[in-house]
């Protein structure tokens, strides 16, 4: 595959055209959605899991270069057909304001930067799921107080229906489908049945991640969060890990990060104590394995989750939760220059 696009990025930057004809011609054969770099992407499904995080970013680059190409030679043309027109091209323009990715979104793309550069791909799944996928094969007794209706929307019941209340039914549907090891983290959008308030919302964002293979241990999970926590919020941030309880984590601890605003001292933030709670994590419990087919005895894993809304609250000094879905364009035109 490699080689292949090689090949490829040779023939594009060798391109020539001698009319805007051609031009469109080589963008149909190259970039257009049935095009031979088009096709890359639809080939990728077959690269072998070792070799996608190099296949696609040759890909992607490969993409880019030919856009680029084509642009260049569509602008050649362009600009020849300007130099006969009558417009005044020393006239100024009229400046348009460009828009901006929505905080969440931010952060979003910048935790899975920090993970994908350990290794971690990004799976999702649907948000309408089962009770199997949410709960059963998380090891969610049947009289656990989150399959209570005061937390959970359902759609239909017996069989069971409903709005995914985390993201972890993803981390079931993955286990489902692939033998370790499982390297992914898993973004998405929850919901819950909770009444809206400055810090609570009946929708809301989480990223969750799951590593699966030989011998991992807590270490190894303690190691992957200090390092996340450190490229998010500074290189001097520090963590601790309380004991704590997940259903389908054993054991399992509640992540705090030293915080970033009074850097441990103490402020109105951190209600005074120098720690923001981020995330909950723990090793995978072998129930969780067993009933997802995979070998207990012979694999572990860990698997963290954390909501993106508190993240970027946190991140930008953001006090009230509903902000992030009002679309006031006041507030969105603050991260015009995060990204």
């Amino acid at each position: 595959m490699l080689d292949k696009i090689k090949q490829l990025q040779d023939e594009i930057e060798a391109l020539k055209a001698s009319t805007k004809e051609e031009v469109e011609e080589l963008r149909i054969k190259y970039i257009s959605k049935k095009g031979l770099v088009g096709q890359l992407f639809a080939d990728f499904k077959t690269v072998p899991a070792e070799q996608k995080k190099a296949v696609g970013q040759a890909i992607n680059v490969l993409k880019n270069k030919a856009l680029d190409k084509i642009n260049e030679l569509k602008d050649s043309f362009d600009n020849a057909d300007q130099g006969d027109a009558a417009t005044d091209l020393s006239m100024p323009g009229e400046p348009m304001r460009l828009g901006t990715r929505h905080p969440l979104a931010i952060v979003r793309n910048e935790i899975i930067e920090i993970f994908g550069r350990l290794g971690f791909t990004v799976a999702e799944g649907p948000e309408i799921e089962d009770d199997w996928h949410v709960f059963s094969a998380l090891n969610f007794p049947p009289e656990h107080p989150a399959r209570d209706m005061q937390d959970t929307f359902f759609i239909q019941k017996d069989p069971d229906v409903l709005l995914r209340t985390h993201t972890s039914s993803v981390q079931a549907r993955v286990m489902e489908k692939t033998q370790p090891p499982i390297r992914a983290i898993f973004p998405g959008r929850v919901f819950r049945n909770e009444a809206i308030s400055a810090r609570a919302h009946c929708i809301f964002h989480q990223i969750e991640g799951l590593y699966v293979d030989e011998n991992v241990s807590f270490a190894d999970l303690k190691q992957t969060l200090l390092y996340f926590s450190r490229e998010l919020f500074g290189e001097k941030t520090q963590i601790r890990l309380r004991p704590s309880y997940f259903p389908f984590t054993e054991p399992s601890a509640e992540m705090d990060v030293s915080c970033s605003i009074c850097g441990g001292k103490g402020c109105n933030v951190c209600k005074y104590t120098g720690w923001l709670e981020i995330l909950g994590c723990g090793m995978v419990d072998p129930n969780v394995l067993d009933l997802c087919g995979i070998d207990s005895k012979k694999y572990t894993g860990f698997a963290f989750g954390m909501g993106i809304e508190r993240i970027t609250m946190l991140k930008y000094g953001i006090k009230d939760i509903r902000h992030f879905f009002e679309n006031d364009v006041r507030f969105l035109r603050q991260f015009e220059s995060a990204y």
